[in-house]
């Protein structure tokens, strides 16, 4: 464990980030950190949050601040939930194992990713809380069946389809790296298929094995190919327009997540905050809306769930927070979250979650025309 936690534990997500660099192998830090091209759309999401501005109310009673809330009718302890990343064991031995003890810890959720390096049924069996289950459609349409059935046997509460990965985006520093994984970590949800899925084997590179395995076909018709096949709550991860907000809905889905990846498919679109507040108006009660992307602050989370959030989902925090301390490093970073959240709901004025609105952020003023 490096020497700056054991000393002092970290009092931001940067610092997490900081040990984790240090502690990683370096191909491996690249592969949490980047993003598709430049990287636009990866300092967007940060930025986005930093030029939103809070509008603070006074001589309010905060003398108790409650951060509970409900994500498709389960409760949960704050509006902060770990998103489905691939191959945490990257970061730390007991990979999503740890994340999973670390969320319930918290009283909060994860979701398990497809890509994950410890089995649907491990997590499961180590988890103390609700766990969702993340998932991506194989041209392999019995691969994906399987996986599907496996998550409703152990209990998941709800599938996250991954909507914005037909291909790969081009990751540079992936590439410059060679990236592969390390010998022993390797996609486990698998493991007993006698399938290529199970490894990269003959393809090139993660991005070959994109290509060839998913189905980059996928429309519509597969949200409703998915609801024949479960009875599970069906999210949307990846929606970032009203249009497809607004088709999710008659689609049937239950709920979306506002995400770009990261920034890690097309680089150069919008931050996902920006866009929330079309999404939200676009669904307009009808379903839940999550997001991801940037939330680096409880603040961030204040923001988010101001626009109509109902929760934002982090990665790349409790990835750092992994590597930094293992499981006690992502309960700590979900707690420094939880803090900072509750102290800028106290600061704002806002002592419920059902008392932040979008009367908390200023509103760009509007200059008015000179008549000529």
């Amino acid at each position: 464990m490096c020497a700056l936690y054991i000393t002092m534990p970290p009092l931001t997500v940067d610092e997490y980030e900081q040990i984790a660099r240090e502690r990683m192998d370096p191909a491996a830090y690249d592969y949490y950190a980047g993003a598709a091209g430049d990287e636009q759309t990866l300092a967007d999401n940060r930025q986005a949050f930093d030029r939103l501005k809070l509008r603070p109310r006074v001589l309010v009673d905060v003398s108790s601040i409650d951060v509970r809330t409900t994500v498709a009718g389960y409760p949960i302890d704050l509006p902060v939930m770990l998103a489905p990343t691939a191959f945490n064991r990257l970061a730390d031995e007991d990979g999503e194992i740890a994340a999973a003890r670390a969320a319930g810890a918290a009283g909060t959720l994860m979701i398990a990713s497809t890509l994950s390096t410890c089995s649907l049924e491990e997590i499961a069996g180590a988890a103390t809380g609700p766990l969702w289950f993340q998932l991506y459609v194989y041209k392999d349409r019995a691969l994906t069946q399987e996986l599907v059935a496996r998550a409703e046997a152990c209990g998941y509460k709800a599938l996250v389809l991954t909507v914005d990965t037909p291909l790969l985006g081009r990751r540079f520093r992936d590439v410059r790296n060679r990236f592969v994984l390390p010998e022993g970590i390797s996609m486990k949800n698998f493991a007993a298929a006698a399938t290529e899925a199970a490894r990269w084997g003959k393809h090139s590179s993660f991005s070959a094995y994109v290509h060839d395995l998913f189905d980059a076909t996928l429309s519509w018709e597969a949200v409703e190919w998915l609801r024949s096949q479960t009875k599970l709550p069906i999210f949307l991860k990846g929606i970032m327009t009203e249009e497809d907000a607004s088709l999710a809905v008659h689609a049937g889905a239950s709920g979306i997540v506002v995400s770009n990846h990261g920034g890690r498919q097309l680089d150069g679109v919008a931050a996902t905050i920006d866009v929330l507040p079309e999404i939200v108006d676009a669904v307009a009660g009808r379903i839940e809306v999550l997001i991801d992307g940037g939330v680096r602050r409880g603040s961030d989370v204040l923001k988010a769930v101001a626009l109509g959030a109902r929760a934002v989902l982090i990665g790349r925090p409790y990835l750092w927070a992994l590597a930094a301390a293992g499981e006690q490093g992502v309960r700590d970073v979900l707690a420094l979250l939880g803090g900072e959240l509750r102290l800028a709901m106290a600061l704002a004025g806002r002592p419920t979650i059902a008392s932040v609105d979008r009367t908390i952020l200023q509103q760009p003023k509007v200059t008015a025309r000179p008549h000529t």
